[in-house]
């Protein structure tokens, strides 16, 4: 499971941890495109193009919105403990790329 700018650790740019009880969302200039090994992001503001290199990391990405964390999308998709640090470092590398973004309110 990675994206094809996966971080090698689980930050968001400016040294800041990637909030994995924070409410995330898909950001509204990205279109997705299921694939079979998962799907291709493309951000039409930066012209940015990530891979999801697995389908429960799409799975991810596309409740962020509906559930109230990012901790929560990962246990709803199936997400093991064991597998959250995986998954805390694609969501960063997301994060840093702008792909998906912090959403206010409830």
């Amino acid at each position: 499971m990675s994206t094809d700018t996966a971080a090698a650790h689980a930050g968001t740019g400016g040294g800041r941890p990637f909030d994995l009880d924070g409410a995330w969302r898909l950001h509204e200039q990205v279109a997705v495109r299921p694939e079979r090994f998962g799907a291709l992001l493309y951000h039409y503001g930066t012209r940015r193009l990530s891979f999801l290199r697995s389908p429960v990391l799409l799975t991810v990405v596309r409740s962020l919105a509906d559930r109230p964390t990012a901790r929560q999308a990962c246990a709803q998709a199936g997400v093991r403990p064991g597998e959250l640090a995986s998954y805390r470092a694609a969501l960063a590398s997301l994060a840093e790329s702008r792909m998906i973004c912090e959403r206010s309110g409830p």
